[in-house]
């Protein structure tokens, strides 16, 4: 997986690829300022990153077809990306930065309690505890009875849970699976099922407006391929928890642009959930779990609306751990 002898490289490049996520996002939240309805900012999200995602697939020359060789585990990868991407989206456009990021960040909590039935993984008494933490966390976020909550909370949670569902499924079929089939399934479904909607709410849209769509779709590109190059600079145990500094760029781009600032209840939650978080990414990364679910679902929510560098990582593992071919082939 390259190189790995000095990590900064890589942890650099983590930390820009998720500044321009986090621009992403603001993008995102803009276009929802702007009036538009989820359906057709995920529509139109899709529309826009479709060529980007066929330029990086055309090099992918593993054998076969776009039939799933796991059409359940498949199909129910693909309704949660969809759902992650309708909720998360609409999470962005009426809650703050920061706080839609909180319950996100939950996703590591999600992941660890999913990957038990669905990978079968033991989750031992130190993890169960961070579990516990966290879900203390998100519950100081949200601060039930003193905040008044709304669909945007409830969305954030969908969110984060089925993203989770989402990464677990890689996770578990990732390596049987093309990187075709685990990116483009969740960008066609979205597709579909949001321009069959965004009739019943489609508002022209001015030349202003999709420039925001060219830098989202334009933004997620760049740096999904960022983090490509940074999990191959660096070990997932150091790249991983960058995700957390989001949460900087939530503050200053949430104050820039909308006028926000981090509460206590918020500020404090996110203490708790990122500490939780970076608890259980440790114990894997020390070897204290089977299959590292949390240190392998790779860097974003999966939302269908762009390229996921999870399953080209994961093809580039299985590739690494072939058998060897014979003396007499040849090999790039």
């Amino acid at each position: 997986m390259g190189d790995k002898a000095s990590p900064l490289p890589g942890i650099m490049m983590a930390l820009g690829a998720f500044a321009l996520f986090s621009a992403h996002d603001v993008a995102i939240k803009l276009l929802g300022g702007n009036g538009y309805a989820v359906f057709q900012i995920v529509f139109f999200s899709v529309l826009f990153s479709f060529p980007l995602a066929v330029v990086m697939l055309l090099r992918d020359d593993f054998e076969g077809n776009l039939k799933p060789r796991h059409p359940w585990w498949t199909a129910l990868r693909t309704v949660s990306a969809v759902i992650t991407g309708m909720t998360i989206f609409y999470a962005f456009t009426v809650l703050p930065l920061a706080q839609t990021y909180a319950i996100i960040f939950a996703s590591p909590l999600i992941i660890t309690i999913l990957s038990i039935p669905v990978l079968g993984e033991k989750v031992r008494l130190m993890r169960w505890a961070a579990v516990i933490v966290g879900l203390i966390g998100v519950m100081i976020v949200l601060r039930p009875g003193s905040v008044e909550l709304g669909i945007g909370h409830a969305a954030a949670l969908t969110g984060a849970f089925f993203s989770s569902l989402a990464s677990v499924i890689v996770r578990k079929i990732g390596r049987e699976e093309r990187a075709a089939v685990l990116m483009l399934y969740p960008m066609v479904a979205n597709f579909v099922v949001m321009g069959a909607l965004m009739p019943l709410v489609y508002r022209p849209m001015p030349v202003e407006d999709l420039g925001l769509w060219v830098l989202v779709a334009a933004g997620a590109f760049i740096a999904s391929l960022m983090m490509i190059q940074a999990y191959r600079r660096a070990d997932a145990v150091l790249v991983a928890p960058m995700q957390y500094s989001q949460i900087i760029w939530a503050a200053l781009y949430g104050w820039l642009f909308f006028g926000e600032t981090i509460d206590g209840g918020t500020a404090i939650g996110a203490s708790v959930i990122i500490a939780s978080g970076l608890f259980i990414v440790f114990r894997e990364g020390r070897g204290n779990s089977a299959t590292t679910p949390v240190l392998r679902t790779r860097s974003r929510a999966e939302t269908g609306t762009n390229l996921r560098i999870g399953p080209m990582l994961t093809r580039a593992e299985r590739d690494a751990h072939a058998v060897p071919p014979p003396a007499t082939a040849t090999r790039d």
